[in-house]
């Protein structure tokens, strides 16, 4: 399991999950978000940002709500969340893919080698390409389709 961070102002680095770890909230804010993706957010925007994650169980924990409240300076609590909408989320509908497709050049030869794999091809991913991604922003679209699927609509 990989976490990353996006916004205009830059890219966090790639955060792994170790294999067999259950990403439960005290890992999820311990880990993911302490150690790895706050402090990448942190260098590249100050306090100045809003944090917004997806509704995985980890991120909607009462303890993850707590920790971001304690040491996040703007972030979209979870009742505010719109519900299983990947396609507001650039890195779900956008930057995976683009990931996965520079990933899928090369033949994996092991865990410790996906990994390598994974941050060369993260780094080949232009602040550009990231933000033509967050540009992307599909609200108008969701609003059009009633709050639908919008792959078959056009922007």
């Amino acid at each position: 399991m990989v976490s990353v961070a996006v916004s205009q102002l830059g890219k966090s680095s790639l955060v792994f999950v170790e294999r067999g770890t259950k990403v439960n909230s005290s890992y999820y804010c311990d880990v993911v978000l302490h150690q790895g993706l706050l402090p990448d957010i942190i260098a590249h925007s100050g306090h100045n940002f809003t944090f917004q994650q997806d509704g995985a169980p980890a991120h909607r924990s009462r303890k993850t709500v707590a920790f971001l409240t304690a040491h996040v300076p703007d972030f979209i609590e979870p009742e505010n969340w719109p519900p299983n909408s990947p396609d507001l989320n650039p890195v779900d509908y956008s930057i995976w893919g683009m990931l996965q497709q520079l990933v899928y050049r090369q033949r994996i030869r092991d865990i410790e080698h996906l990994k390598e794999v994974l941050t060369a091809c993260w780094d080949e991913i232009s602040e550009d390409t990231i933000n033509q991604a967050i540009g992307q922003f599909r609200l108008s679209l969701v609003i059009a389709a009633n709050g639908g699927h919008i792959e078959h609509h056009s922007d």
